[in-house]
């Protein structure tokens, strides 16, 4: 079961990693960026999670809330905040260099940042989570990229939505399970 959650999770972290390589793969030159954008993604979906759950441990000591209502906070935020940007029109330019690269990865992998807040304070095995969390982004980011022109008409902002609904399914969950 603690597979299946975490991998619910990864795909709703992942979501918007997607739906944000759809746009990009617009303007890929090659597959070896494809393949570095993606592997950056997956890095950072596996160490945001890791420094978060140090800070979300360390804080849930000192503030008394129950874990589980922390991480159902956490997924309800990133839902609704998943869904309100659905409304905006998302506009991107070629990622040429490393510092673009590195910046695309660390805005698409801050809300495992905040799943690694809840992780620590639940003490869930940030670790194996991570791991899952590395393999989905990777490859949502990769097919996104691959498929972006393609992808962009058909399920653009759907993969989102989707994200949203598992997102906000799981704090539910959490909050009430």
């Amino acid at each position: 079961m603690e597979f299946v959650r975490y991998l619910l999770v990864g795909i709703g972290l992942s979501m918007d990693a997607f739906s944000l390589s759809i746009l990009y793969g617009l303007f890929l030159k090659n597959k070896k960026l494809a393949l570095i954008l993606s592997s950056s993604v997956g890095l950072f979906h596996f160490f945001m999670p890791f420094f978060g759950s140090l800070i979300g441990s360390y804080y849930i000591s000192k503030y008394l809330m129950h874990p589980n209502y922390l991480v159902g906070i956490i997924f309800l935020f990133l839902s609704l905040e998943m869904l309100f940007s659905l409304k905006e029109e998302e506009k991107a330019s070629p990622i040429e260099n490393i510092f673009q690269v590195l910046f695309f990865a660390f805005t698409v992998s801050l809300d495992s940042f905040s799943v690694g807040l809840g992780f620590g304070a639940t003490k869930e095995n940030v670790c194996f989570a991570g791991i899952i969390f590395t393999f989905c982004s990777f490859l949502f980011t990769y097919c996104g990229l691959l498929f972006g022109k393609k992808l962009q008409k058909s399920f653009g902002k759907k993969a989102n939505l989707f994200g949203c609904v598992l997102l906000f399914l799981l704090s539910l969950f959490y909050l009430f399970g």
